[in-house]
């Protein structure tokens, strides 16, 4: 095989890992880009070939970067180029480039205007997150919590939750996101 019949082969793989990771079905991944679930299954499995057409609204969907997608090489350049994604009102500015394993985010929550009606959502992983600026309002479980600058939770995402703004200021956050079983681990030491 050549060079670029093993990148070619090796998209559909990827596809299907990356879709796992993040607990996607193939129904609701198809709602998000517009591709048929029969076309991902597809190009998931290596029976179509995939192009920039079908690749884009799946790097969209993920918020991760063509390139990761298909594999390319690494250029060896240690900067992550932020390509903020908005989703559900909010943005997330991607700071680290695996797929899999431990993502890492800032996210801005955009002010609170009247009243919001929480809607709190499970899902595979667990979560740390560090409010930078703003106040930060997270429902967690039967726990109504408003974190400051400087204040820090961490949480299995399998508990019902909601991020949301606590006032009339938007909330700036690091999120670190990783698969159930990892966890985000901070180890202090006196000098």
């Amino acid at each position: 095989m050549d060079e670029l019949s093993d990148v070619l082969a090796s998209v559909g793989p990827r596809l299907r890992e990356l879709r796992r990771q993040r607990s996607v079905t193939l129904a609701n991944l198809a709602e998000t880009t517009g591709i048929s679930e029969s076309t991902l299954s597809r190009l998931e499995s290596g029976g179509r070939r995939p192009n920039l057409e079908l690749l884009l609204p799946l790097a969209r969907a993920y918020g991760v970067p063509l390139d990761e997608l298909v594999g390319a090489p690494h250029t060896g350049d240690p900067r992550v180029h932020l390509r903020p994604v908005r989703r559900h009102g909010m943005t997330y500015v991607p700071l680290s480039r695996r797929a899999g394993g431990m993502q890492a985010h800032k996210l801005v929550i955009p002010a609170r205007s009247g009243d919001v009606d929480p809607d709190l959502k499970v899902h595979e992983g667990y979560e740390w997150l560090y409010v930078l600026n703003g106040r930060l309002r997270l429902l967690l479980g039967d726990q109504d919590l408003v974190l400051k600058p400087g204040e820090v939770a961490e949480f299995d995402t399998h508990v019902p939750h909601w991020l949301g703004a606590a006032g009339a200021e938007p909330v700036e956050l690091l999120v670190l996101f990783g698969q159930q079983g990892e966890r985000a681990h901070l180890r202090a030491r006196s000098t």
